[in-house]
């Protein structure tokens, strides 16, 4: 997919991975301004396409007590102040049906949950909004198995859609990557790898996700290795406060050097042909 249909997104000629990256949860409007202008400041630098990721309500949770948002409107217009601020497109993830149109006032791409990839009405409805459509490969489903989410976005009248792999339940409190899909679902659309998602370790008895961020370049390496369209990266500038997905977040002081060694591979990637 052309990335130039994205309104706003920069740098779309450099030859680069694109990037989504920002907080798990829109949590306050301060929050959200200072993550983008720090990773904005870097991807300019580093000429790498960019989308703000946030999610305007967490409605995936393991316990009933956990954050789940600000309130929807409230984050929806953070967000577009993002964009309104900064020039850049934004992401957000959507739970039901209502929510695609209504986000859709406020984003460029909406995001499809691993968890709800299979949900038909709520496919249609993302592509009917005519916004680019991010489909989260679910945890349960095999590479080969996105052509059907993908086929959804098409048969509704838009070529407008990613496939963005976050790993593959391995056991019950584990996630793995297989590398293999990603060559696979490139013929179905462009990939995106979700580094952060991928070293998610859920099911944990407190109810809490758990996670490996140590180990968020070596796999973000692999991914571009293996030419991966884009990335998604979770970065908060205090993980071990964040509101969700703390343990598995990628603290933004450590973002500008991991995506200048992932830059430099890159350059490698494209000079092999």
């Amino acid at each position: 997919m052309d990335l130039n249909l994205i309104p706003k997104i920069k740098h779309t000629d450099a030859n680069n991975f694109f990037l989504l990256a920002g907080p798990c949860a829109i949590e306050s409007e301060d929050m959200a301004m200072r993550i983008a202008e720090k990773v904005i400041s870097i991807t300019d630098a580093l000429k790498i396409p960019y989308i703000f990721k946030g999610s305007f309500k967490k409605a995936n949770r393991s316990r009933i007590d956990s954050f789940t948002g600000i309130g929807d409107e409230k984050a929806l217009k953070i967000l577009r102040k993002v964009s309104e601020t900064f020039d850049v497109p934004t992401v957000t993830d959507i739970h039901e049906v209502s929510d695609a149109i209504k986000a859709a006032e406020y984003v460029d791409v909406l995001q499809i949950p691993a968890f709800l990839v299979r949900q038909t009405d709520l496919v249609v409805a993302a592509a009917k909004t005519g916004k680019v459509v991010n489909l989260k490969k679910g945890q349960f489903m095999s590479p080969s198995a996105m052509q059907h989410a993908v086929q959804k976005v098409k048969d509704s009248g838009s070529e407008k859609a990613w496939i963005t792999d976050r790993g593959t339940m391995f056991g019950y409190q584990d996630m793995i990557v297989d590398f293999r899909g990603i060559p696979e679902m490139r013929a179905y659309a462009p990939v995106v790898l979700d580094v952060t998602h991928s070293l998610q370790q859920p099911n944990q008895s407190s109810g809490v996700t758990g996670g490996r961020p140590d180990m968020i370049e070596t796999i973000a390496r692999a991914g571009i290795v293996n030419n991966v369209d884009g990335l998604f990266i979770e970065t908060h500038f205090d993980p071990a406060n964040a509101k969700s997905d703390g343990a598995n977040m990628l603290d933004l002081a450590h973002l500008e050097n991991l995506l200048s060694n992932l830059v430099a591979i890159r350059k490698v990637v494209n000079g092999l042909g």
